[in-house]
Order: C-alpha cells, then structure tokens, then sequence
C-alpha cells in the first residue's frame, strides 16, 4: 500500500486535500468497487469547484454521470453493481475522465461524446451544443397541449446543433417527418450522425440554412428552436464550461435576441394556418418582454426546471407581424 510522507501529506493540505496529485498507479491502490469512485470523483468535483449545468445540478450527479458513462451502465443500474470490484482498464478510464473534468473544464458529455435528452442517447462534441432544452418535457408529451387531436405531420428544428429536439421528436412522434437546419455544416455533420445512430432517415432529414433562408415555399404544423440567445453580457461572464461550447449557437448580440427576431419575423410564412411556434430564450426572455410589450408571449413552464419559452399561433403572428416587420 502506498504511504505518503510528512512533505506530500503537508502538500495535500495546502490544496484542499485533492488526490489527483498521485499517479494512477496510487489512486488504483486505493479504490476498488464503483462505490469507491463514486465517492473519490464527487469529492473532487466537489473540491474543484466545477460548474454544473450540462445535465447535472450537483457533484455526486456528474460524479455518477462520469463513472456510469465510463462503465457503458444506464442509469437504472442495479444498486448492488456498486459493490462490483472494476477492472484496472475501468479504473483507469474512470481516473483519466475525472482528471480531465478537473483540468481542463470540459464539460463532461464532450469528454463522454454522448448527451442524453428527451430519454435518448445523442452523440456531442465540441461542434454543437451540449443538450440541456427543456423543451424535452414537451417532446416527452408529444407537445399534447397543442395538439389535442392529431400529433403535427411536419415539424421543423431550427437551429437545430445535434439534432436532439428534431429528432426526439420524430422518436416520440412516429407519424411526423421533420426537418433539421443549422448554419453550420459542421453542426449538421453532428445531426447525420444522429439520424443515422436512431435510424430515422427516412423521416428526419438535415438542411444548411440560415434559419428560413433554404426553406422557400416549405409549411410546418410546429416549428420549434433553441436559437443562439445570449446576450454580450451574459456570454462574457460565463462558466469556463460553456467556453468549450460553439460561440456561434451561444451569443446573438447584445440583447440576444439576433436570430429570434428573424424567427419571429418569418415564422408565419412557414406555418400552416393552424400551426405554432415553440421558440426557447432562456435568461433573454426580459429582453423580448422589453423589446415587444403588446405581444402575448405564452411563457411555459416545466416540472424538472427551466424557462424562457415562449409559444405563439400561427393567428397570433398574423395579429402582431407589424411588431415583427
């Protein structure tokens, strides 16, 4: 067993008894079942002082995210698998995933390549946005509260990054085709893959547009997006986490409201008579307020959190397409 010295116990103390100053070799030595590093990884989260907000609230939830991600378990797991003794392989997979959290502030989907959302596995890195919408919920319900007869035939994603909100769609929703858009060749080369990984080519298909410039002449019964929508301010005081993420999905001027005025201006041309637009601001919801006082935002809510997402009919855009001109 691996014993420190007087000096290298002084060293821990002086930066807040973190371990990841021992090799693997020491660290291996020491910890053992999935309960061990369960426990060793939610304390140094706990200790580093990591931002969390990329599918976890908390350190023992990323704790247990990074080491059942490692270990290619559900989150249902078993409880007893916690006493399991890992092989050194996972052992040191478990480590290298911790030690890289810590160090570089990457956060932990795009050191796992995979985001779960709407109940689904989706495939990340850094040329999309970690999933995080809590349009998911909506999705779940299959946006019943719309649609209380029949589910949408069409449905279009913009902005879409990975795809995750398009695609969860068409996963819930196995009658309706959908249609994915991004600006970036690179995001949608992250959305095919996504296709491709839940097999839904033939009713999802990945378009570059900058948001309804390639789409002439094309109508949907729901258009939804989670834009780029932060405002300058809130983009430079940003976790080190998000600086990881794409500039170009995040920031969208100085009110952040950029490409959902270009939505709200254009979304009616592209919207069957009874259609609706589901759009997400996030913290730039005081902004729009601000920005169009005499439009009747439905502003809703969400069982697990979150806000800043608006809907709005199709005849309510028709009612307020001054505002929006």
């Amino acid at each position: 067993m691996a014993t420190l010295s007087s000096t290298e116990l002084a060293d821990h103390a002086a930066i807040g008894t973190s371990t990841l100053c021992l090799s693997d070799v020491e660290l291996a030595q020491e910890l053992f079942t999935l309960r061990d590093y369960l426990r060793w990884t939610a304390s140094e989260f706990h200790l580093a002082g990591l931002y969390y907000g990329h599918g976890t609230q908390s350190a023992w939830d990323e704790a247990v995210a990074l080491c059942l991600g490692a270990l290619h378990l559900p989150w249902n797991v078993d409880p007893a698998v916690l006493e399991a003794r890992l092989l050194p392989m996972e052992r040191s997979r478990i480590v290298a995933l911790t030690r890289a959290r810590v160090k570089t502030r990457r956060p932990l989907p795009y050191l796992l390549g995979e985001a779960f959302f709407a109940g689904y596995p989706f495939n990340v890195d850094e040329r999309v946005l970690i999933p995080r919408s809590p349009m998911g919920e909506l999705i779940e319900d299959g946006f019943a509260a719309w649609f209380t007869e029949e589910p949408p035939e069409r449905v279009l994603d913009l902005c879409t990054g990975s795809g995750c909100i398009g695609i969860a769609t068409a996963l819930h929703l196995p009658t309706c085709d959908v249609i994915l858009t991004d600006i970036s060749q690179e995001a949608l080369g992250v959305a095919r893959e996504n296709i491709t990984r839940h097999a839904v080519g033939d009713r999802v298909r990945a378009v570059e547009s900058d948001v309804f410039q390639n789409l002439e002449g094309q109508r949907f019964d729901l258009i939804v997006s989670n834009p780029p929508y932060v405002d300058a301010r809130d983009l430079a005081t940003m976790p080190a986490e998000f600086r990881h993420e794409p500039d170009l999905a995040l920031g969208a001027g100085s009110d952040g409201l950029d490409i959902v005025r270009q939505i709200l201006r254009d979304a009616r041309a592209h919207l069957s008579d009874d259609g609706w637009l589901i759009v997400e601001v996030g913290n730039s919801d005081r902004h729009l307020e601000q920005a169009f006082p005499q439009v009747p935002f439905m502003w809703l809510e969400f069982e697990r959190g979150g806000q800043g997402v608006f809907a709005l009919s199709a005849a309510e855009l028709d009612a307020h397409a001054a505002s929006f001109a």
